[in-house]
């Protein structure tokens, strides 16, 4: 299977261009997230798994220029004919989970092959101080990840992985200190949390850069730079290595807009042995 023919992929390339309603959103949001099944979907089970109503399923496949729903799904079992029966028949349940996280991980390559939004990201976290990165509940581990190298390179990382009612005195008390950009990671479920923090960042002027998990996630529209990576939803608890990934991407680029990151690193590394922090 080429970079370009994955079924995330084609997805994401039915519906640009189109403009969608929230609902008409949410289903896009769903079908990304379940690409492989989604052609085997009935417009009922479809609406079932968006949490939406089917008539809207209907005016949805409308929106994207097809005469009903069955038009939409002929169209998805004809580009992607026998994918989900071949997975299953080579690979068990296990295997299958790691094939579509494989996927997603091809998928963040297609749209990797365009590096300025990642480039353009890069420049406006290194350019923040300090620089606010935000994750809670399944995403909390992201931000965590994230804030740990970066701390490395960058002089001032601030953490934002609890909610509550601190959370917006926190992004309040970074834009006092200097911040002009924060960093979010969104994953599914998105908490309502996440989206009024954002919603409160921009308020108060900062360029809000996400990773999420589709372009149509919930906080786009809190978003002036959102950065896709799809998870995988084949286990009981959904698997996030593209957005893992895109999270260092991210630091790679940021590291290319700090003139003083590799002294940095040296700096920690001669520290390190100093200190005799690790084994090697």
């Amino acid at each position: 299977m080429s970079v370009t023919e994955g079924p995330a992929a084609r997805l994401q390339t039915l519906f640009e261009g189109h403009r969608l309603t929230p609902t008409q959103r949410r289903i896009a949001h769903s079908m990304v997230r379940r690409a492989a099944d989604v052609p085997f979907l009935s417009s009922v089970e479809l609406a079932e798994l968006a949490g939406v109503s089917q008539p809207s399923v209907t005016r949805f496949a409308v929106a994207l220029g097809f005469d009903g729903y069955p038009a939409l799904r002929r169209h998805l079992r004809e580009v992607a004919p026998s994918e989900r029966t071949a997975v299953s028949q080579q690979y068990n349940a296990y295997q299958q989970a790691v094939e579509a996280e494989i996927e997603n991980l091809r998928h963040l390559a297609e749209v990797l092959a365009d590096p300025e939004p990642v480039r353009r990201a890069g420049r406006l976290l290194a350019a923040s101080r300090p620089l606010p990165v935000l994750g809670l509940r399944a995403a909390a581990s992201q931000a965590y990840g994230f804030s740990y190298f970066a701390a490395k390179v960058h002089p001032d990382i601030r953490l934002l992985d609890e909610g509550g009612s601190m959370l917006q005195d926190r992004i309040d008390a970074a834009v006092r200190a200097g911040a002009t950009a924060l960093l979010c990671f969104a994953l599914p479920r998105h908490p309502k949390e996440v989206l009024d923090a954002l919603v409160h960042a921009k308020s108060v002027g900062l360029t809000v850069v996400t990773v999420a998990d589709s372009a149509f996630a919930p906080v786009a529209k809190t978003s002036d730079l959102l950065l896709p990576a799809a998870v995988g939803t084949g286990l009981a608890f959904d698997t996030a290595c593209a957005p893992m990934l895109l999270g260092r991407v991210l630091l790679e680029a940021m590291c290319d807009d700090l003139p003083d990151a590799q002294a940095r690193l040296e700096e920690f590394d001669a520290g390190a042995v100093a200190r005799g922090l690790f084994v090697e």
